[in-house]
């Protein structure tokens, strides 16, 4: 089975979640390496990719992560949310010990997964997660070798949060209102015809 990371209770709609509650879990300061971990986190192998948006439970406010908040990825030992490095960045959630020793060990590199070793624990996982009606995952691929990806870093997004909210107009966002009817000016009365 996999290790679970950063799947809390105010992350879903169901509760008895196996990470128990995000509150519990967030810590005044993080690890010393906290920006490797982050970096390891974003560059997970992505296993099951979701379309939707959502924001952090703590703050309400939007983050880098916010467009598919809760796709899956995996190291091949374990399972975690998209979401689940902005909360190791931001809020500090505590980390097992099991995997920053394995992070560690691995020099925060991002590992080759064997796909015909790993499929029998995603399969033992899934539904721990929810995801037992989803459709399997499986690659056609016998590894699956990481790729860089484009992360946004968290300092590059909130300039371009701030940005926004500083050229966003003033005034109301409502359906504008359709110009009044006014009469013409007197001088455009005086040349309607007369009858």
């Amino acid at each position: 089975m996999l290790g679970l990371l950063g799947f809390y209770d105010e992350l879903d709609n169901r509760c008895g979640r196996p990470n128990g509650s995000i509150r519990d879990a967030v810590q005044p300061v993080g690890e010393p390496d906290a920006m490797d971990l982050v970096a390891y986190l974003d560059a997970g192998h992505v296993l099951i990719d979701v379309m939707e948006g959502g924001r952090d439970v703590i703050t309400g406010s939007a983050h880098r992560h916010s467009m598919g908040c809760s796709s899956l990825m995996t190291d091949g030992s374990w399972l975690w949310r998209l979401d689940f490095p902005h909360y190791v960045e931001t809020h500090h959630v505590s980390l097992p010990g099991a995997f920053t020793e394995h992070v560690r060990s691995l020099n925060h590199q991002m590992p080759t997964i064997i796909v015909a070793q790993f499929a029998p624990h995603y399969d033992e996982t899934m539904p721990l997660v929810g995801w037992a009606s989803a459709v399997p995952w499986r690659s056609t691929a016998t590894t699956l070798v990481p790729e860089p990806r484009a992360v946004t870093s968290k300092t590059r997004f909130d300039a371009a949060t701030s940005a926004q909210e500083r050229n966003r107009p003033h005034g109301s966002w409502g359906r504008p209102r359709k110009p009044r009817r006014t009469q013409p000016p007197p001088a455009m009365r005086d040349l309607r015809p007369e009858y």
